[in-house]
């Protein structure tokens, strides 16, 4: 069994949670998921490893409740329990393979489009953790469903926000925010990640 310890509504529909995992959060790396499932009859779901803290032996998801499942999920209140939780699982972020001396001379954009924000903030995390800069770009159809900015601001060099319908940051699609920087700001990227 595996107790929420903090449950947060990033919006309407996307819900943050911390897991007790201790076993999990010690051996998790960025770019890595893990399975959930909330009981015996339970569906399993596969999650993106959001976050984990290893000494709190704690792991964050982000969820869409978009079906039956993520629903049931989202009716779970902080003290309740999931019957199984599996990880980590898959391969880790290729930047931990690298020369970390190597990664420092390059520059890095990672973009994000609604809940694909969860799996690049433990990797912009990991990046500014061993001193490697990178920028991001996040974006959304409104301001009100926009999730993480805070957490990857804290981490990113430069943040820049993208509505669909303008309510928030540039207006337009997170391509129309790469364009930007590259045509009109001379940036110049080695390395991207998209994700969403």
């Amino acid at each position: 069994m595996f107790k929420i310890v903090k449950k947060e509504w990033l919006n309407k529909e996307i819900c943050l949670m911390d897991i007790e995992a201790p076993h999990i959060s010690k051996a998790a790396k960025p770019g890595q998921f893990l399975i959930v499932k909330i009981d015996e009859i339970g569906e399993r779901i596969p999650l993106t490893i959001c976050d984990f803290n290893k000494k709190a032996g704690t792991v964050t998801i982000v969820f869409f409740v978009i079906g039956e499942s993520t629903k049931r999920m989202g009716e779970l209140e902080v003290g309740d329990y999931f019957r199984d939780v599996i990880g980590p699982l898959g391969q880790e972020s290729e930047f931990l393979h690298e020369d970390l001396e190597e990664l420092k001379t390059k520059k890095y954009l990672f973009v994000a489009g609604g809940v694909g924000t969860a799996p690049i903030y433990p990797q912009v995390k990991w990046m500014k953790e061993n001193g490697i800069d990178a920028d991001v770009i996040i974006g959304a159809r409104t301001k009100e469903i926009l999730i993480l900015e805070n957490e990857l601001k804290s981490v990113s060099k430069n943040l820049y926000i993208a509505t669909d319908d303008g309510s928030y940051g540039f207006h337009g699609l997170v391509t129309n925010v790469i364009d930007d920087l590259i045509k009109n700001q001379g940036k110049h990227y080695d390395h991207v990640v998209a994700i969403g």
